[in-house]
């Protein structure tokens, strides 16, 4: 769907600057010990995507795919693609919401125009 998504607006996955909000195992956790959303993270960058890592819980020692980043409306605006992936109460969703060009949300967090739902 990820893919999809970005062909949609005539980018590929290679290249592509993901970025990726949370990589822990459940909501409100640190842990991202055999997380999905890592497996996720491991298959977008095997496709060639720019991935920016936020989880303000998970140690940034853990994040072994992709480039630990703050959530900023910079950073934000950068992203081709803001993918959902753990929708932790201690990020700032009204940023991601008002400075995203395209969201997609696989925890139905998320409503807006330019958000697509897993």
């Amino acid at each position: 769907r990820i893919s999809r998504t970005l062909n949609e607006q005539g980018r590929s996955v290679k290249g592509a600057r993901l970025l990726l909000l949370g990589q822990a195992y459940k909501k409100n956790s640190g842990d991202a010990r055999e997380s999905p959303a890592v497996r996720v993270a491991e298959l977008l960058a095997g496709l060639g995507a720019d991935l920016r890592i936020v989880d303000p819980l998970v140690d940034a020692r853990w994040i072994t795919v992709g480039t630990p980043a703050c959530l900023t409306p910079n950073e934000v605006q950068s992203a081709d693609l803001v993918v959902v992936l753990t929708d932790h109460d201690e990020i700032d969703w009204e940023l991601v919401l008002s400075h995203a060009r395209q969201i997609f949300d696989t925890r139905n967090r998320l409503k807006g125009d330019h958000v697509q739902r897993l």
